[in-house]
């Protein structure tokens, strides 16, 4: 028995296994001499599984007395995490190099955090969920940090921690709530207890909490504090995994414990899902109109977007699921190719993040600022680009399931977000000559700029088969 829940979780035991090698391999070693080779193969590794989790079919297996689960719904949020986790990994590659900071603990940290990812997506227990989603956040909380010379790194770190804790006491709250009303942390047996005795207040109150403390997660208003200075005092390959792989965890992990712990009561944590959207997309679009540093934007930009995403999950319906499935591999897409470019950004050596210094950034390299207003376009929900199309799929999964308010909330948000997108445009063909940026050669940030930007033009002919695989996936989690 134990060989063929073993088996079930294979990818999660490989990489975990492959992280604690690694370490010792790094300790005894020579340690950051092998941080190359080591971040490397924890990028193939990571591609590897990501293949095998996406040959795995239909199938809905159990393990571990059904506090694991692989179904299509795992498999399709362990595919976008683990190809984002590698991407960036090697996007960032040459800049921690030429900075001193690709020391051999940073993809062994990387690995430690997917590992967490991957479990949250396949809790099927509170015990199991809370497992995976610590393991994640004490490696990012580390990673934060990795630039140790740097105040703003290291009050990038701490901040994170503090309320991280905040929130896993407000996560673990709510599931001891949950647990002393329902008698069980399974959360085939919650909506089991929910079905035959209903809702009580104990339970409502314990799924309250859980969702404030998932909220942090995601960077959901009003638990979104922390984002804009993690993401500008992080180094900037560490913000664009913060900004990918772990937000599709959480968001995975938020519509696991809604339709598989407490989904024959929709009526009762769609109002708090849609309270979140609403907050989340508004101040993140209007706050980001004052930013001046292109990381803080971009934080506050994926506060605006996981309230979209939010606004599918909200629906509570199989469409809605699938939306934010759809959404979140569009907006993963879009972040890589958007830090792609930041990485390229310096002034005589410097790594430089304000916006200002991209004013006519057009004349001296107008294949990335073409690729780079693409991406902006998308951000924004410009049709025709694939962007427009994720914003459309959870907009119209709210029509769909009577909540046309916040649809239109959502347009109305989407409105004002397109401000601070075309700002950048404007300052990069229209704006007033400054300091010219460094002209650098980085083959691999320039191939991922250009292909994510001509994913999101090419995508409009049948997004590459996502929209299908994600159908499968809502199927088998909306029952």
């Amino acid at each position: 028995m134990i060989g063929t829940d073993l088996y079930t979780a294979l990818p999660e035991l490989v990489l975990a296994l492959f992280a604690m090698a690694a370490l010792m391999v790094g300790v005894y070693g020579g340690k950051d001499k092998l941080a190359e080779p080591i971040l490397w193969a924890t990028a193939a590794l990571m591609v590897l599984l990501a293949l095998y989790s996406g040959a795995q079919g239909l199938d809905v297996k159990t393990a571990f007395n059904g506090m694991y689960i692989s179904d299509p719904f795992a498999q399709f949020s362990k595919m976008i995490v683990l190809l984002s986790a590698a991407v960036v990994l090697v996007m960032g590659q040459s800049y921690m190099l030429a900075r001193g900071l690709l020391r051999f603990e940073y993809p062994i940290l990387i690995a430690l955090s997917v590992v967490g990812m991957m479990l949250m997506v396949s809790a099927g227990d509170l015990i199991a969920l809370y497992m995976g989603l610590e393991l994640q956040s004490l490696a990012l909380y580390v990673v934060a940090t990795m630039n140790r010379d740097s105040a703003r790194s290291t009050e990038a770190g701490l901040k994170y921690f503090i309320l991280g804790s905040l929130a896993s006491g407000l996560l673990l709250y709510g599931a001891s709530l949950t647990y002393g009303y329902a008698g069980t942390t399974l959360f085939a047996g919650i909506i089991s207890t929910i079905s035959t005795d209903g809702m009580s207040i104990g339970l409502l109150m314990g799924m309250a909490f859980m969702l404030a403390g998932l909220a942090f997660k995601v960077s959901a208003v009003p638990f979104h504090m922390w984002t804009p200075d993690v993401y500008e005092g992080a180094p900037t390959p560490v913000t664009a995994f913060f900004a990918t792989a772990p937000k599709v965890a959480a968001m995975a992990l938020v519509a696991r414990v809604m339709h598989e712990a407490f989904g024959v009561v929709p009526g009762d944590w769609s109002q708090i899902i849609a309270f979140l959207a609403v907050a989340s997309m508004f101040v993140g679009s209007i706050a980001a109109i004052g930013q001046r540093d292109i990381k803080r934007l971009m934080a506050y930009s994926s506060i605006t977007h996981m309230g979209f995403a939010l606004v599918g999950l909200a629906a509570g319906t199989v469409q809605g699921v699938q939306g934010m499935l759809v959404y979140m591999a569009i907006y993963v897409t879009m972040n890589i190719g958007v830090f792609a470019f930041i990485l390229t950004m310096s002034r005589d050596g410097r790594p430089v993040t304000d916006i200002d210094s991209l004013r006519q950034y057009s004349k001296a390299e107008p294949l990335r600022a073409l690729a780079l207003l693409v991406l902006m376009f998308s951000l924004a929900g410009v049709p025709p680009l694939v962007g427009f199309f994720g914003k459309f799929y959870v907009l119209w999964a709210a029509v769909q399931a009577g909540m046309t308010w916040l649809a239109v909330a959502g347009v109305v948000a989407s409105v004002i977000g397109a401000f601070y997108y075309l700002r950048i445009v404007y300052f990069m063909y229209f704006g007033e000559t400054t300091e010219p940026l460094d002209t650098v050669r980085a083959p691999v940030q320039a191939s991922l700029l250009v292909v994510s930007a001509a994913l999101m033009v090419l995508g409009v002919i049948n997004l590459f088969g996502v929209e299908g695989m994600a159908a499968l996936a809502a199927e088998a989690l909306v029952k």
